[in-house]
């Protein structure tokens, strides 16, 4: 049995008018530096999702899903607190 036919969104030109977006050649606004308002664990999971690139396919998934994890859980317990 097959689910019922539920129609998506039509092929078609695109909209007309401008893209969203910021206009052309605008530059982003400058990063400030946070200094010492870091996270332990956060820091943690940014490396080790830069280290995956060396690792295979598979690894990088587990990786990056171990880190996903613990930014879910990091960002859960700042809430919380």
């Amino acid at each position: 049995m097959t689910a019922p036919f539920r129609p998506g969104p039509r092929p078609g030109p695109p909209p007309a008018g401008p893209r969203p977006g910021p206009p052309p050649g605008a530059r982003p606004a400058p990063v400030e530096e946070v200094g010492e308002a870091r996270h332990p664990a956060v820091d943690a999971a940014v490396h080790a999702m830069i280290n995956a690139e060396a690792l295979s396919p598979a690894d990088q998934i587990a990786q990056y899903e171990a880190a996903y994890e613990t930014l879910r859980e990091t960002l859960a317990s700042i809430d919380q607190a």
